[in-house]
């Protein structure tokens, strides 16, 4: 089992900057990819960005390439979201999500290879 625990979320105007977190514990290793991805009110979860453990391969959406960075702190088991030039299109719930099985990055776009779930952090922009 691997526990997830998101933070960092907030209300931001459109142009700032927020850094989401999510720390893992309980059966972490080097084999996990840790996900971010978002759902706005009415539509369906949508993949942000993911890193893989070993070796810090990152993957992202188009959308969010160039202003959002995926990074991870070894020592702290936490990983990561620096999102800046926030829109209002951003606006979601945030989670965190963690797979010992996901071996090519671009397979981690697809939500349901995740077991593991955080339980989700609000993001809010206005303009």
């Amino acid at each position: 089992q691997v526990q997830l625990v998101e933070s960092g979320g907030g209300l931001v105007q459109a142009g700032g900057s927020l850094r989401l977190s999510c720390a893992a514990s309980g059966r972490t290793g080097s084999s996990l990819t840790m996900g971010w991805f978002r759902q706005a009110p009415g539509k369906e979860r949508e993949f942000v960005a993911l890193i893989s453990w070993s070796g810090g391969r990152t993957f992202s959406a188009d959308s969010v390439n160039g202003r959002f960075i995926i990074s991870k702190d070894d020592a702290k088991n936490t990983v990561y979201l620096q999102m800046n030039s926030l829109k209002p299109e951003d606006t979601a719930v945030y989670y965190c999500a963690a797979d010992p099985r996901i071996y090519v990055p671009q397979a981690g776009r697809d939500s349901y290879r995740y077991a593991y779930w955080g339980q989700g952090t609000q993001v809010t922009v206005s303009s």
